[in-house]
């Protein structure tokens, strides 16, 4: 099975899953305990902390463990609900078509129209900074993109002769929105889930970065950034390594979206040459 798997994938699924893997194991690998300070200030990397102490001392390592359980959990759940509300959305949009498909569209380009950093903060400035806040936002306003997507794919799959018979069949619509267009509606929506999962990181990172999005003493990386900038300027490499981590996942998890894109293609492919 591995065996034709290529290489880049591979290495792809392989750090994704060991990012997961850290993120679910945190309470039980971190070495210390996320909040209290077990060193002095931005201590050099040793056996006793191996990446080191933040600016107040608390040991990098076990920052960086719980920072992935947070920055994961939260990057998931948002891109399960922008995926979710968006791509159903898109989908019923293109096949009702009409006054509904007018209306919800230009609803969402009203949205799209707001860059989503100024919105979320003015959002942000006025409600608690807790994940259920931070997961709805992120992921209702990561919707929007969804939407276009799939209402935009699912569009030019309505007029395909199969939708077609399964109208003529009096299939009602929720059969042809999940058992006609969504299957084939796969293969975009799969390579634009990697794409928006590091959106939500990314977009995290910056609202911690900026103060509004986790709190602390709770760890995430794009907030560990922001207390450990201060360092770069006297050579210290703790606000690198969580910088370095959102990088790495980055491209691990766009490895592993181009696979499942190309093997779908290719399946879909295969199958229409049978």
């Amino acid at each position: 099975m591995f065996s034709r798997i290529p290489l880049s994938a591979l290495i792809g699924l392989t750090i994704t899953g060991l990012f997961f893997l850290v993120a679910i194991l945190a309470p039980w690998i971190a070495p210390y305990s996320m909040t209290d300070a077990s060193g002095s200030v931005w201590e050099p990397m040793s056996w006793t902390h191996p990446l080191g102490t933040d600016s107040i001392g608390r040991d990098l390592l076990s920052r960086m463990i719980y920072g992935a359980r947070t920055t994961i959990f939260i990057a998931s759940m948002a891109t399960l609900l922008s995926f979710s509300l968006g791509s159903i959305l898109g989908l019923t949009a293109a096949v009702i078509g009409g006054w509904f498909d007018q209306l919800l569209s230009r609803f969402v380009d009203l949205l799209m129209s707001i860059p989503t950093l100024i919105f979320a903060l003015v959002v942000l400035s006025v409600m608690p900074s807790n994940l259920f806040t931070l997961i709805m936002i992120m992921g209702i306003l990561d919707s929007t993109r969804v939407y276009r997507l799939s209402r935009a794919v699912a569009v030019d799959i309505n007029v395909m002769d199969f939708v077609e018979a399964a109208k003529l069949r009096g299939e009602g619509r929720l059969w042809v929105i999940f058992c006609e267009i969504l299957p084939n509606a796969l293969s975009p929506l799969v390579a634009e889930l990697g794409l928006r999962f590091i959106f939500q990181v990314l977009f995290l990172s910056a609202l911690s970065f900026l103060g509004l999005g986790i709190q602390p003493p709770e760890a995430d990386w794009g907030g560990m950034v922001k207390e450990n900038k201060d360092g770069i300027v006297f050579g210290i490499p703790a606000a690198l390594i969580p910088a370095a981590a959102i990088a790495m996942l980055a491209i691990s998890v766009n490895l592993v979206a181009d696979w499942i894109l190309n093997r779908t293609t290719d399946l879909k492919g295969g199958r229409s040459g049978q």
